[in-house]
């Protein structure tokens, strides 16, 4: 029996480990850096191990250091999560080794699947359909391809290539992010399987013989090739397709004598399907299994490891469930990281948490979150905040409820893909089931839905209010009341789509404001601003900050800046900067000081929230300045290098 379980991992899947083991009566331990040290997985854990050091290399995936960081704490069984070390065979030996309990399957069948390309011949040979592959270096038939890490998931290491030059770079690419991420910078070409639905399967396998496939997963809306809405069942395969999803995956256990939860990813299109890899673990969109099918898969794993037996058949399913992942990044600038203070961090109506209720309610709201207000959102680190899950009674029920809990939600501190994830659900093509991997490519959802000057006017509304609640004379009088009433009060804000002003007179006859004739103000406090338009009233809930205002409404949200009357003079920046777009680490400096170079050739690499990023000349000059070297931390803003135009 497991009396004491390591979590070698962090954030939201520590917390999910946790709340089942607290459920089983199961002590818990807890890993963490110290760029962790405040994180909730830290504080909900019984025992918590410092792992010196921020950088992964250097914390989560050091075996020799969460080896030790179990025997002190007297552990004596580790769970891996996802991520990180999870699919290290050699971790997995070590655990072993030091005579701990491994939550998972044996070193052997992490092994057999932690290389792909290994384990598409192992499953060529059980009759599992796969693509062909081809090494680095060998020649290539047909474009497009798609260059993937050998070993990892998580969409890191892998690189789209349609023209043949770019093949070399994109294999470099793919190779050092790979080693970077996973300690191995194997890669391979494969061809690209376009507009096809990424679907996999979960499986469950005890000791004795027993499989389970509990049902797929559609996983096809994705974002730098990496999940971000996943579904089951998938909405768009025929029952002959799923019965051969999951007798293949069935074979693909048994080949290689698989015990443990784990999952089988194929690419579908039409009747046809292919082998992509297995996950020789949890996997981040388990949530949506659990609640289709009423099981704890966490729970599940657990017994296993202790030598327990699966029943012989599993549990039917019933309903829809759909799991959205909410990161901290920025949409409509290439979905960059961002980083920062959460200030506030609110999902209304959720019915659970980390685990399906208990009393089996047939649909209803969870949320699985590795942050809380005030969580600080690093560098170091893959950005996703929480997973928001619903499940229903149909796909249609799922959806909508997920989409109204989204755009309710209040996040403030960081900017996020919340509205993103709110305009996919709502998508017409979305809610009919057509699903692909180039969904995010094929449809236009980033951009403001024009509500932003009427969310930055109640602000000025709400600022105006807090200005005269502040008043230490005539603060009596209506907020915005003018004594020469033909002189509108003005205020500008820097929105996510620019620059925003706002004009409004609040006279006898009430609110005047320009470009909102039918606009009329019922009420208005520093907190919140009521405002009726052609007959329908709306509340806006406003939180003031020192960096910027939050306006949270029935018709969306908004990060609002106040512009200032007088601003502060500015650091003029060289024309031709190129600045860090996000706090990382300078990994390489492509090109010298002096050197000449083309528009759009890569001058440096950063790495940041585990993802490398190159930065590029913006146009066709000289290298002026250079103020960077390998190995540097740098802040967002910073000015790495500068590049003086051709005339």
């Amino acid at each position: 029996m497991i009396r004491r379980l390591l979590v070698a991992n962090r954030a939201e899947i520590a917390r999910r480990v946790f709340r089942t083991c607290r459920d089983l009566g199961i002590e818990t331990v807890a890993v963490h850096s110290d760029a962790d040290r405040a994180a909730p997985h830290v504080a909900e854990a019984d025992h918590a191990v410092r792992l010196p050091g921020a950088r992964p290399s250097d914390t989560y995936l050091d075996v020799a250091a969460i080896v030790a960081a179990a025997r002190a704490a007297g552990a004596d069984a580790v769970h891996p999560g996802y991520g990180f070390l999870s699919e290290n065979a050699g971790f997995a030996r070590a655990v072993l080794a030091a005579g701990l309990t491994w939550v998972g399957p044996g070193p052997e069948a992490i092994a057999a699947m932690g290389s792909k390309i290994e384990a598409k011949r192992l499953m060529e040979q059980a009759g599992v359909p796969v693509l062909s592959s081809l090494a680095p270096g060998e020649p290539v038939a047909e474009f497009p391809v798609l260059v993937k890490a050998s070993a990892g998931g998580g969409g890191r290491g892998m690189r789209v290539v349609r023209d043949p030059v770019e093949l070399e770079e994109a294999v470099a690419a793919a190779g050092r992010e790979a080693l970077s991420a996973f300690g191995d910078g194997t890669v391979f070409v494969e061809p690209l399987l376009e507009r096809a639905r990424h679907v996999e399967v979960q499986i469950l396998a005890d000791a004795h013989g027993t499989v389970w496939t509990l049902g797929e997963r559609e996983c096809s809306i994705q974002r730098r090739h990496q999940k971000v809405v996943e579904e089951a069942p998938s909405p768009g395969i025929s029952p002959s397709v799923r019965e051969a999803l999951l007798e293949a995956a069935v074979r693909a256990a048994k080949a290689i004598g698989y015990v443990g939860a784990g999952t089988v990813e194929f690419l579908v299109r039409g009747d046809t399907i292919a082998f992509l890899e297995m996950n020789t673990r949890l996997q981040v969109e388990h949530p949506v299994t659990e609640c289709v099918f009423g099981v704890d898969l966490v729970r599940l794993q657990l017994e296993i490891a202790e030598g327990g037996r699966l029943p012989g058949t599993p549990p039917e399913p019933a309903g829809h469930a759909i799991e959205v992942r909410l990161y901290a990044e920025d949409p409509a600038h290439g979905f960059r990281p961002q980083s920062g203070l959460l200030r506030l961090f609110e999902v209304p109506g959720v019915d659970a948490r980390f685990v399906p209720p208990a009393d089996g309610r047939p649909y209803g709201l969870r949320l699985d979150s590795g942050v809380e207000s005030g969580s600080e959102i690093g560098v170091h680190y893959d950005p996703m905040l929480a997973k928001v899950i619903a499940w229903g009674p149909d796909r249609g029920a799922a959806a909508r409820r997920l989409a109204t809990a989204l755009a309710r939600a209040r996040v403030h501190g960081v900017t996020t893909n919340r509205d993103l994830l709110v305009r996919v659900l709502r998508h017409e093509a979305f809610l009919s089931g057509d699903t692909h991997t180039a969904f995010l490519d094929e449809h236009e959802l980033t951009g403001d839905d024009g509500v932003t000057p009427l969310l930055a006017l109640a602000a000025a509304l709400a600022l105006a209010s807090a200005n005269r609640a502040a008043a230490t004379a005539l603060g009596g009088l209506p907020s915005g009341w003018r004594n020469v009433p033909s002189q509108p009060q003005r205020a500008a804000f820097d929105g996510p789509d620019g620059r925003v002003e706002v004009a409004y007179r609040l006279t006898r006859d009430g609110l005047r404001a320009e470009g909102f004739d039918d606009a009329r103000l019922v009420s208005a406090t520093p907190e919140e601003v009521v405002l009726e338009a052609a007959g329908v009233t709306r509340r806006f809930t406003v939180a003031r900050y020192p960096e910027a205002v939050y306006v949270d409404s029935p018709l969306g949200s908004a990060r609002l800046v106040p512009a200032p009357r007088l601003p502060e003079p500015v650091v003029r920046i060289a024309p031709g900067s190129l600045l860090a777009p996000m706090p990382g680490t300078v990994l390489r400096v492509e090109v010298a000081a002096g050197a000449e170079v083309a528009a759009g050739q890569p001058v440096l690499a950063m790495e940041a929230m585990k993802m490398e990023h190159q930065i590029t000349a913006p146009a066709a000059g000289v290298v002026a300045a250079l103020n960077v070297t390998p190995g540097r931390q740098v802040e967002a803003g910073a000015v790495l290098a500068v590049i003086e135009e051709h005339p």
